[in-house]
């Protein structure tokens, strides 16, 4: 027997897609997870249709799964796959341009039938020859057939047996790299352990893709990936939906307060309120609301019973909550509003990822209705910007919008779960004293006011949507809503002294500063980390706090000759950095596919402007 040929690789990105029936995200998520285990440092990408059932057999029905590991870290879920496994004719179609060039295709041969090519729009019989794969190593397995002939004895109906096939797929690509069993056989155990038919029938079949990749070893080739070199620590694979409901829930332990999150399911934020719906063992209260308003007007009741009170919802339903946000403004009460982004306007791309609602986060509201602004940048640090957007909610008495997007609330990646010890610390604004409680008496250096709830015998006040004086009472006295106004804009950037310095990635100083926020991170590092290998003069600056921004911000920017803001909306931030820091030579990146940046397209961008 010919000798296995195996290739060593320092990253290697893999592309699972098929049917949205079909469980590639499964497959991948599975895959992720044995991964890290295994030590290595990864980055994925799940990438799925809006719609339930889409055409079975289309492009438009298409779900697909990206994972890049590695023995470095890995920031991206890579720009192009090394491998693609595809599932029917619709896969290859839809993911041909996602193909690194010399890729290896793995495909189910019995899909490739007549009634297939047809369903994808394909003209003639070949359809590797019509996307112009020709040159691409392809390894055809019948992986239909074969999960049919494995569970035969099973006495299951073709339909189940077909919801099998993507453990065969699974089960070849991890005896390609070199994945151990173990954890996808536990895991299969442990979800169907009500149904064994369906546990033994996945295992048999996960094992029966695993032995046919060892007794086909001329055709597939093995992949080794060493383990990553990460810091000692507890690890788990976490995705930023996961994480941002854990960051709540850290921060409500350490201020010793409950979490109540009141919220209405929207595509991508509906985990946070699904993993938190989970916690009643830890005190959560979750409410499932009728509408967006109902959900956001419930935990601002929430707020000022004393809860931690938050709200999740994506870019359409922050619209919805614009009104409530300005009630929370004017009462002043703690309240964390999470919004997941996705394509818009409208209801827009559901499924697909966008940094498009920063102005909606910055302005939205009607009248001067300011609010602090975070961004996490990764899937995991979702944790920590859930955790300080509660910190300086409580501490502030102010609502605080923390922005995520779809590709980190569903991408995933290492997590070094920290020790209580290592978060900071969360102090409440709590009333203390009874006689001199005022309700808009505030702090001379925060100019938080104190909060008061019901319960605390002897701090009895008024609170609503009216302009009020520091008594409580409404008032319409012009003066009274000029200093208020200033104040409540005022308190918000004082918030400025919680804000770490922005730090620079790279020199210090030079030709072009690259700037981002939020979810780009992971593209924009790697870009520049490529481009100074190059011995190009380019640096980072990534943001999280919006508004207030880092107060060394104008510093930054001054000891560099351009600055190129890049942004998955048409220049957003760039604007807002325009008005607040003008002066400055500032250029634009911007995409609005509902994809993330690849850095390749970075690297043309920045490369542009270099040259210019």
């Amino acid at each position: 027997m010919k000798e296995t040929k195996v290739i060593e690789l320092e990253e290697v990105a893999i592309r699972f897609s098929g049917d949205s029936g079909d469980g590639m995200q499964l497959t991948g998520t599975l895959f992720s997870d044995a991964t890290a285990l295994l030590g290595n440092d990864i980055s994925t990408f799940p990438d799925y249709p809006s719609e339930i059932r889409a055409p079975q057999g289309t492009v438009g029905g298409v779900s697909g799964f990206q994972v890049q590991f590695g023995h470095k870290q890995i920031n991206t879920p890579g720009d192009y796959a090394h491998v693609l496994v595809a599932m029917n004719p619709a896969a290859v179609k839809a993911n041909a341009r996602f193909m690194m060039r010399g890729g290896t295709i793995i495909y189910d041969s019995d899909s490739f039938n007549e009634k297939n090519l047809a369903k994808a729009n394909f003209k003639t019989d070949d359809p590797f020859g019509e996307l112009g794969l020709e040159d691409y190593p392809k390894i055809a397995v019948p992986i239909t057939s074969l999960t049919q002939e494995g569970l035969k004895e099973f006495g299951l109906d073709n339909k189940s047996i077909l919801r099998s096939k993507n453990m065969f797929a699974l089960g070849l690509v991890c005896w390609m790299f070199n994945r151990p069993l173990e954890f996808v056989d536990e895991f299969i155990r442990s979800k169907f352990k009500k149904k064994p038919v369906v546990v033994e029938s996945n295992i048999k079949v996960l094992h029966d893709g695993y032995n046919y990749g060892m007794n086909m070893q001329h055709m597939t080739p093995t992949y080794l990936v060493h383990p990553a070199e990460i810091e000692n620590g507890t690890y788990r694979n976490v995705n930023g939906n996961q994480a941002t409901a854990w960051g709540l829930l850290a921060a409500a332990e350490r201020a010793g307060l409950e979490l109540f999150l009141g919220s209405y399911p929207i595509t991508p934020a509906t985990d946070i309120l699904s993993a938190l719906s989970e916690r009643k063992d830890l005190g959560v209260k979750t409410f499932q609301a009728e509408d967006e308003i109902a959900g956001i007007a419930s935990a601002i009741g929430a707020a000022f019973a004393g809860d931690l009170a938050v709200t999740t919802t994506s870019g359409p339903g922050l619209a919805l909550k614009s009104e409530a946000i300005g009630l929370a403004v004017m009462a002043e009460l703690p309240l964390v509003i999470v919004n997941v982004q996705r394509g818009g306007p409208s209801t827009g791309l559901p499924t697909k990822t966008e940094q498009s609602d920063l102005l909606q986060a910055l302005y939205g509201r009607n009248g001067e209705s300011p609010v602090v602004v975070l961004s996490a940048s990764t899937p995991s640090d979702c944790f920590y910007y859930a955790y300080m957007a509660s910190k300086i909610a409580l501490e502030r008495m102010v609502p605080v919008i923390l922005l995520t997007d779809g590709f980190l609330g569903n991408g995933s990646e290492p997590w070094k779960i920290p020790s209580v010890a290592e978060l900071p610390s969360i102090t409440p604004r709590l009333a203390k004293d009874a006689e001199a409680f005022q309700p808009y008496k505030r702090d001379e250096k925060t100019l938080a006011r104190e909060w008061a709830f019901p319960g605390m015998k002897g701090f009895e006040h008024r609170i609503g949507g009216l302009e009020k004086n520091v008594t409580g009472t409404v008032s319409h006295d012009p003066e009274n809503h000029q200093v208020n106004t200033e104040i409540r804009e005022e308190k918000v950037q004082r918030v400025v002294e919680l804000v770490p310095d922005l730090e620079v990635c790279g020199d210090e100083e030079g030709d072009v500063l690259v700037v981002g926020w939020g979810g780009t991170y992971g593209h924009l590092i790697s870009t520049v980390r490529q481009l100074r290998l190059e011995g190009k003069d380019v640096s980072l600056a990534h943001f999280n706090y919006i508004k207030p921004l880092p107060k060394n911000t104008e510093e930054v920017f001054s000891r560099f000759k351009k600055i190129i803001v890049c942004e998955l909306n048409m220049g957003q931030f760039a604007g807002y950095l325009r008005d607040k820091m003008p002066g400055f030579n500032y250029f634009q990146a911007n995409k609005v596919k509902g994809l993330p940046f690849t850095v390749s397209e970075l690297k043309e961008s920045i490369n542009k402007l270099l040259e210019d």
